[in-house]
């Protein structure tokens, strides 16, 4: 009965997809204040009824109730029940679910604080998240239902792919799909506009919230993705250039793009039509994630799916949508002439080149990404693109965007000069140049992780300048903690998101230099790595709740003295029938020592040792980065309304 509910419950909320997608919009056009006044409480009852359906999967799983096939496929009894409530998203048609019921919280959230939108705007902008909320839900009941029945029903489930059973991928998904389905919003935006044919600062003002948390929570996301797959997937590294990983970095790079147009939009009411494109781009790019995580076109270990059949499908709504959002473009572009006058050097002119370098980074990591499909469509060549040409093609676009964002901070609105940038950032300059050739001169010359630690000094202390200077920290340091306090909280996130910028770039300089070896050791042997002592204790048999393993027990030692005692397994699923590694990390946030178990030979154990410096910054810097976007959102200037457009529809 239960599943039946949610089956229902999708149908609908599809209906009121539907219903939601035509009555605002037309109304808009027709000024008809009734018909706009519908969008609130269709957008509340489509997310009412999204939830329900999530919650009777969340039940489906909790209870294992082995007459639903998506729970047979991807649960089992003995799994912990947070695998098995993660089981629930951790699948194709259960994703798709959590994906629609984000964008149905979205567009309740518009519905719920845009009481101070144009009611015209509003009903627009929910009116296009109507039209993507009824795709998708079209596209589940008909292609992708998680509710489907199987009869008669097996003993119990098939279990959840081990590699997922985690704690790190059962929180990655819903962050990522904040991120993703986030952009919605600003997609919504940017085709509310262009049917209005109006672009303004109190457009940018109500854009640049909506896009500040998509990019928080795609940061989070991308940050949880790769800490998994760090410690979870036994090979040491942080980030291997993955089509999927790939395909969260695209919007990502695109949305950070956004964010700062919007703030030129809202500042100077300029980069209007620049704005609007990077807000379908950055959608575009969410759903170009989707797609090639389900369709099969790509292999890779974070794949949802493999059927090409649903993957066309996807295909479909990426182009109705994104082809209808450029089409709208080109036919209104030419009435969303700028009026924002400001020369090159400035601030502005700094936020250009930013977005510029930006957008090609991720033109480059588009076209490495899809040319192996492409080639072996157009010439049935198979060939791979990897991380030596994404490092070397994305690192000379990165270097001057990096070395640039310091610099445009301190420069003034309209008219700037860079000489009086650079004059307050000199001291800056020098710290950082002095901390990378002290990098270079310790680890024996290792040239780009010495680049690399220099323009994360660079950032950190630029962000550190920027906020000395707006405090006239050196000028009039007797009034510094005064103006501190009444400096903006976006003035300090900006700052703050910088920061952890470069703090992830150290740690990416660091492990640059990390060092790692394969070694068979039996009982009582030891091997050496980075000044360190490796020895294996022993390897038993451990019983889990739903695998065997067997467990090494690995000491490691310096100068005679215990560091610490690491535990790696290599685990087997019996249900599943596969086998995974579960690497073991001491971290001291300085370092991550890190073991992994592989197969045993004539008694020895195989051991793969890593000594990865910096390591855990990498993920440090990202949640300051969020934290950074989260302290901005705070600022009260987000939550105070804009000042509506001229000629604007009164609130009903």
């Amino acid at each position: 009965m239960i599943p039946e509910l949610g089956h229902f419950a999708l149908a609908l909320a599809c209906v009121l997809a539907l219903v939601q997608s035509v009555v605002p919009v037309v109304g808009a056009a027709r000024r008809d204040v009734r018909w706009m006044g519908t969008a609130g409480p269709l957008a509340a009852g489509q997310l009412v009824a999204v939830a329900v359906a999530f919650g009777c999967l969340l039940w489906a799983f909790a209870v294992n109730d082995t007459t639903v096939s998506n729970v047979v496929a991807n649960s089992h009894s003995a799994k912990p029940m947070i695998y098995k409530l993660s089981g629930a998203w951790g699948n194709h048609e259960g994703s798709m679910v959590l994906w629609v019921l984000i964008l149905a919280l979205c567009g309740g959230s518009v519905a719920a604080f845009g009481r101070d939108l144009p009611t015209a705007l509003k009903a627009r902008v929910i009116g296009v998240l109507g039209w993507v909320a009824a795709g998708f839900l079209l596209f589940i009941i008909f292609t992708s239902n998680p509710f489907d029945r199987i009869w008669p029903p097996p003993p119990d489930g098939q279990g959840l792919n081990p590699v997922l059973q985690d704690i790190g991928l059962a929180l990655h998904p819903p962050m990522l799909y904040l991120g993703y389905v986030g952009y919605a919003v600003t997609f919504a935006f940017a085709v509310a506009a262009l049917l209005e044919g109006r672009v303004d600062a109190a457009w940018g003002r109500w854009v640049r919230p909506w896009s500040l948390v998509a990019w928080s929570f795609l940061t989070l996301g991308i940050s949880l993705g790769s800490w998994w797959a760090y410690y979870e997937l036994g090979w040491g590294g942080y980030w291997f250039w993955d089509p999927v990983e790939n395909a969260s970095l695209l919007p990502w790079l695109v949305g950070t793009a956004l964010l700062h147009s919007a703030i030129v939009v809202e500042k100077r009411d300029a980069l209007k039509i620049w704005t609007v494109l990077l807000a379908i781009m950055a959608f575009a790019m969410s759903l170009l994630g989707t797609f090639l995580v389900r369709s099969g076109v790509l292999n890779s270990v974070h794949a949802f799916a493999n059927d090409p059949t649903r993957g066309a499908v996807i295909l479909a709504l990426l182009m109705i949508y994104v082809a209808g959002a450029f089409a709208l473009f080109a036919w209104r572009a030419p009435r969303l002439a700028p009026t924002g006058i400001f020369a090159p050097v400035s601030r502005e002119g700094a936020l250009v080149v930013n977005n510029l370098l930006l957008c090609s980074i991720a033109a480059v990591v588009l076209a490495g990404t899809l040319w192996p499909m492409f080639a072996d469509i157009l010439t049935g060549a198979k060939i791979s693109v990897g991380p030596p040409f994404f490092n070397m093609a994305t690192a000379p676009l990165a270097i001057p965007l990096v070395l640039a964002m310091p610099i445009g901070a301190m420069l003034p609105w309209k008219r700037g000069d860079v000489w009086g940038a650079m004059q307050r950032l000199w001291w800056a300059a020098c710290l950082s140049l002095g901390i990378g050739f002290l990098y270079l001169a310790a680890l024996g010359y290792p040239v780009w992780p010495a680049i690399g630690m220099a323009l994360a000094a660079w950032l950190i202390i630029g962000a550190a300048a920027d906020i000395a200077d707006r405090v006239a920290l050196f000028r009039r340091p007797a009034q510094a903690w005064q103006r501190a306090k009444g400096l903006p909280r976006a003035a300090w996130g900006a700052a703050v998101a910088h920061a952890g910028m470069g703090v992830t770039i150290a740690g990416v300089a660091g492990m640059g230099v990390a060092t790692d070896t394969l070694v068979a050791l039996k009982p009582g042997e030891s091997a050496r790595l980075a000044g360190y002592e490796w020895r294996l204790e022993h390897i038993t048999d451990v019983q889990g709740p739903n695998f065997t393993a067997r467990r090494a027990v690995v000491t490691v030692m310096r100068d005679g003295a215990t560091v610490t005692v690491l535990s790696p397994e290599r685990r087997t699923f019996q249900v599943d029938r596969q086998t995974t590694t579960e690497a073991a990390i001491h971290t001291n946030a300085m370092r991550d020592l890190y073991a992994v178990l592989g197969e045993e030979r004539d008694g020895a154990g195989v051991l793969r040792l890593h000594n990865n410096p910096l390591a855990p910054w990498i993920w440090f810097g990202s949640i300051i980065m969020a934290l950074g976007g989260g302290l901005s959102l705070s600022d009260r200037r987000m939550r105070v309304a804009a000042p509506a457009p001229k000629g604007a529809t009164a609130p009903a």
